[in-house]
């Protein structure tokens, strides 16, 4: 099974007031193990960043000259997803940015259901966490994701935690991964850890004395006081 973890950070919260994309990550799971594939890349808006959205992801239009256009991008990013199951936290918003990119570049396949489908975490943390914070940043500290690196927003570190909550929510504190290798994804550093098949191991088994069974016995028979004990077969 391939997943891409998904983020966008964008000059602003709405495409209908003409907001774009300037920053996408995306990070590549197969069975839910990191395969160290990544796609990131910072784009050129061509109009102004919303003061608000800048405070949050750090990034000034400055930082954005000589960065390629969407329209530059878009084929190698389809290409990427193509086939995948997105992980997208809050899907409504990164998928309809992307749409509205590929819609402005008049692309023939401008829906995101023409190359992967979609998983929103955040309809999933809703459902095992009802009335409760699910943010990234609650479900961080909900499932012990370290996030002190992050500072600002930013999608390939987003990406980056949102699958690392993504495995914890799904799988535990770790994840197995059913192979042959018997590896297992640490939710906490997202590096595979393989166990070790061992063979060499031999088991003593210890039979209980006489005394011990009578022992036994005799406390059944003040826990039964004189009716059946669920303990011994009757």
């Amino acid at each position: 099974m391939r997943q891409i973890v998904l983020d966008t950070e964008t000059t602003g919260l709405s495409t209908a007031q003409g907001h774009r994309i300037i920053e996408i990550g995306c990070i590549e799971l197969v069975n839910r193990r990191f395969t160290g594939r990544e796609y990131h890349r910072f784009i050129n808006p061509e109009r102004d960043i919303d003061e608000g959205a800048q405070r949050v992801h750090g990034i000034s239009l400055e930082d954005l000259e000589g960065q390629p256009r969407f329209a530059d991008i878009a084929d190698e990013l389809l290409e990427f997803l193509h086939g995948a199951e997105l992980i997208i936290h809050n899907a409504d918003f990164d998928v309809g940015f992307i749409e509205y990119e590929l819609a402005l570049m008049k692309h023939p396949k401008a829906r995101i259901d023409d190359h992967a489908t979609v998983l929103d975490t955040l309809s999933l943390a809703r459902e095992l966490h009802p009335g409760q914070r699910n943010s990234l940043d609650a479900l961080c500290k909900r499932y012990e994701v370290d996030s002190s690196k992050r500072d600002v927003h930013g999608a390939l570190i987003d990406a980056e935690l949102l699958a690392l909550v993504y495995l914890a929510m799904t799988g535990g504190q770790t994840t197995l991964l059913l192979d042959e290798d018997e590896s297992l994804v640490s939710t906490e550093t997202g590096e595979v850890v393989v166990a070790e098949r061992r063979t060499d191991l031999k088991l003593v088994i210890t039979q209980a004395t006489e005394d011990e069974l009578a022992a036994h016995e005799h406390l059944l028979d003040k826990v039964a006081d004189g009716g059946s004990c669920v303990w011994r077969d009757e």
